[in-house]
């Protein structure tokens, strides 16, 4: 059954809070609350937002306040199963798409497990080895330290934490040996290392500080902030952001709140495409319905967030 793809939210505010409004009362949204046995409720989109939240949490979190490997994947009807699929590719978290301009005055990778750190560096290189045109280069990640499934890969020996891998991805797929620069928090809670490759712009590789230190790691939005506060933002800049296809929502809103709204940047967010050849040689992660569900609720949560900023 073919779904008529759902845009993201982008652009100005009034266009953003028409984009999420768009989103989440989307045929396959409601068709995937419908399979679940939600009662769509009325009301506009802070409180509707709130509503998602509430049932998402009850239905398709499986998490249980760990880590997303640490999900459990449920057993669902094959009817389910195929709706959840089908609304996760209108939703745009199946197919990766190419970047829809050439040009960006920054592209940024965002971390994430240790095969996704090397696979979206090594898609970002791509695109830039073949047309794709940026000022800069931001790869961001944090000092997660690697669980043992990801220290068991054997492209990351000797890497500890996620950083290490985004370093290791970087000089892999620009084909840099040392850093040009390096920078250090005094605490040990940041670093920057920035590399000049040939005929590709200048990438740096962030380890971000968490916002939150003693409770949690830096997240997708800390890790943002802190390379906007050393990237001289300016009004007009556009951002290409590299990650999996699954993320692509809630990490576009994410950035739309935490980069493109403050600093009066458009923003355009990518997933790697898995049907190109590297030379990584890892498996492709296993991509189920219960996945997409986790996902779909972490894109509701981002766009509650978002529509928070605005002061909706």
């Amino acid at each position: 059954m073919h779904v008529q793809p759902v845009p993201l939210p982008s652009g100005e505010p009034a266009a953003v809070l028409d984009g999420v409004a768009r989103w989440i009362t989307s045929a396959p949204l409601r068709d995937l609350v419908a399979a679940f046995g939600g009662q769509w409720p009325g009301g506009d989109s802070p409180s509707l937002l709130g509503w998602l939240d509430a049932f998402s949490a009850t239905n398709w979190d499986f998490r249980n306040g760990g880590e997303r490997p640490d999900a459990v994947e449920p057993d669902f009807e094959p009817d389910v199963a195929a709706l959840v699929l089908t609304s996760a590719e209108a939703l745009g978290m199946v197919s990766a798409k190419p970047p829809p301009r050439r040009d960006y005055k920054h592209v940024l990778v965002l971390g994430g497990l240790a095969h996704a750190c090397l696979r979206r560096t090594a898609y970002a290189a791509h695109l830039l080895h073949r047309g794709t045109f940026a000022d800069g280069v931001g790869v961001l990640g944090s000092y997660r330290p690697l669980s043992p499934a990801e220290r068991a890969l054997p492209l990351v020996n000797g890497c500890h934490s996620e950083v290490d891998v985004l370093d290791l991805a970087v000089r892999r797929a620009f084909g840099v040996a040392d850093p040009v620069e390096t920078d250090d928090a005094p605490d040990g809670s940041w670093s920057v290392r920035t590399y000049a490759p040939t005929g590709a712009p200048r990438v740096a590789v962030l380890a971000a500080p968490s916002s939150k230190p003693g409770v949690r790691r830096a997240h997708t939005a800390d890790t943002q902030r802190f390379w906007a506060r050393r990237a001289a933002l300016a009004q007009g800049d556009r951002l290409l952001v590299v990650t999996a296809p699954i993320y692509v929502p809630f990490q576009h809103c994410d950035a739309v709140r935490t980069l493109g709204l403050p600093y009066g940047c458009a923003i355009d967010t990518i997933g790697v495409d898995p049907r190109l050849a590297d030379d990584l040689a890892l498996p492709e992660p296993t991509l189920t319905p219960g996945r997409y569900l986790q996902e779909i609720r972490s894109a509701i949560r981002s766009m509650r967030l978002l529509v928070g900023a605005l002061g909706g």
